[in-house]
């Protein structure tokens, strides 16, 4: 056709039936911009998406970083229009539809922003994504050029998917259900934080049984595969080592702290409770990068990490002195790519003088250090702080992402004492929805990559690695020590305990 003249290929998955499965869009655009690109023939055409599967930002961005030239989402604005004919929303049909396309361009925004894109032209067919999950079949055809490490779902695995929904879509006397992705609903989409596991975990923390914990557990330990680490079982050893031989509670719990939470994402009363919590067990609470109350220096109150981040807020020779660890936050594992806002209605008078801001002036810290463009930039600051305070480690965080490996011998190159490698499903309550769901990496490819770079390169006993994101029992902590972890810090379930 493009051979031929033709110049505008429009995709469309209107013309659906009982029997007439449609080809998934992102699939549909990659095969036909490899196919074009092979021949020689991209240049010469424009792909035209006509689809009910694009809704938020995230979709866009796919299919236009597989080659889309343009989206139409009909269902989208037939979705909203109807909403106006029923009088569900107050405004009139243009209005509408700008607030929707003009949230759908500043999503777009934001994550072109991340990888350092400013214009559509750039980030089109960029394919700046990670396939987790799919079959090498599937990434090969559709979506080549896309980093894929391990291997899932097939074809066949889609077409059945496509027909259960199918059979779901045409019963005409039950409703389609809203499925309960971004939300939990009783029924929809398992949620690793459902109300089951939320109630369990604060019986468990209110009473102290060992019972409730045992509850707790096993609706974790249980669950549905959910995470990479959830199809690794693990196998009893044949020779048992006497309980008298392992390392007693009171070493474990040095290896555990809570991850970075900032007064101003959490209460001053919550921040203070798990700094004496971790404190009382030996154990280290992280500061979050809101700077901290000099009150609480010196007693058991005080975070014994303290967070660096790109804002700087906080950061004192007073704050850093009265640190056992300074962590420098490369980046968030719940928002890799993004900076931090604390809206101004937060500021408070008390956390403008723990930031040294002003009160209800929205805060920002920037997605990069601006002082930091090369690891030869990392070992200045390392250097910096140690000066400051000689007897801290000095930890670097870093986002589970491919090559993560190289960044972390980088680190360890220039002298930092620990790494922690941040998954995309640790939680934070500045991240938007679309960066929860679909930003970041699992935690178990970025620690295997990390572990094996170290090792490769000779500088494994040089450094300590911690491990962030998600973990909820004792054997999230066992698969990730098997994977290399030596260290692990946990914020929701922290959290959640707490309230």
């Amino acid at each position: 056709m493009v051979r031929s003249g033709t110049v505008l290929l429009v995709l469309s998955d209107r013309n659906i039936a009982k029997d007439r499965l449609p080809v998934p869009a992102p699939m549909a655009v990659g095969a036909i911009q490899t196919r074009l690109v092979d021949q020689s023939l991209r240049c010469d055409a424009n792909i035209i998406v006509e689809t009910a599967s694009a809704r938020d930002p995230h979709h866009f961005a796919v299919l236009l970083g597989f080659g889309a030239t343009a989206i139409y989402p009909y269902l989208a604005y037939e979705t909203l229009g109807r909403l106006v004919d029923t009088h569900a929303i107050a405004k009139d049909y243009r209005t509408v539809m700008l607030n929707y396309r003009n949230g759908i361009n500043k999503g777009l925004y934001k994550i072109m922003s991340k990888m350092g894109i400013s214009t559509i032209a750039s980030y089109r067919c960029s394919k700046l994504f990670e396939a987790v999950g799919l079959h090498d079949d599937v990434v090969g055809l559709c979506f080549q050029g896309a980093v894929s490490r391990i291997g899932g779902a097939s074809f066949e695995d889609f077409q059945q998917d496509l027909l259960n929904l199918s059979k779901r879509a045409w019963l005409a006397r039950k409703p389609i259900s809203q499925g309960g992705l971004l939300k939990y609903v009783h029924g929809g989409e398992y949620h690793a934080y459902n109300p089951d596991v939320v109630r369990t975990l604060q019986q468990a923390v209110q009473s102290g049984e060992y019972s409730d914990y045992q509850e707790y557990a096993k609706l974790v330990n249980e669950r549905p595969a959910t995470t990479l680490r959830d199809l690794l079982a693990i196998t009893p050893g044949e020779n048992a080592v006497n309980i008298a031989d392992v390392e007693p509670a009171s070493e474990l719990f040095k290896r555990f702290d809570t991850a970075a939470m900032s007064i101003g994402a959490l209460s001053p009363e919550a921040h203070e409770a798990l700094a004496e919590a971790m404190n009382s067990i030996g154990g280290n609470s992280n500061s979050g990068e809101g700077g901290e109350d000099p009150a609480r220096y010196g007693t058991n109150k005080v975070s014994r990490i303290k967070q660096v981040a790109s804002g700087r807020f906080g950061v004192t020779p007073a704050y850093l002195v009265n640190a056992d660890v300074i962590q420098i936050k490369v980046a968030q594992g719940a928002k890799p790519g993004e900076g931090g806002q604390l809206p101004g209605d937060k500021v408070t008078p008390y956390i403008a003088k723990l930031r040294y801001s002003v009160p209800g002036v929205t805060l920002i810290s920037p997605p990069p250090h601006h002082d930091i463009y090369s690891i030869e930039d990392l070992a200045q600051l390392i250097f910096d702080l140690k000066q400051v305070n000689p007897k801290a480690m000095i930890s670097v965080k870093l986002v589970s992402e491919p090559g993560v490996g190289t960044i972390a011998t980088g680190v360890a190159k220039a002298y930092a004492d620990l790494i922690t490698i941040a998954g995309y499903d640790g939680g934070t309550g500045a991240s938007p929805l679309s960066s929860v769901k679909y930003a970041g990496c699992p935690w178990e490819l970025g620690l295997v990559e990390t572990q094996q770079a170290l090792v490769a390169n000779g500088l494994r006993h040089k450094i300590r690695l911690q491990v962030d994101g998600g973990l909820k029992t004792g054997v999230d902590i066992i698969k990730a020590a098997i994977l290399g972890a030596e260290a692990s810090a946990s914020a929701l379930a922290d959290g959640g305990a707490r309230l």
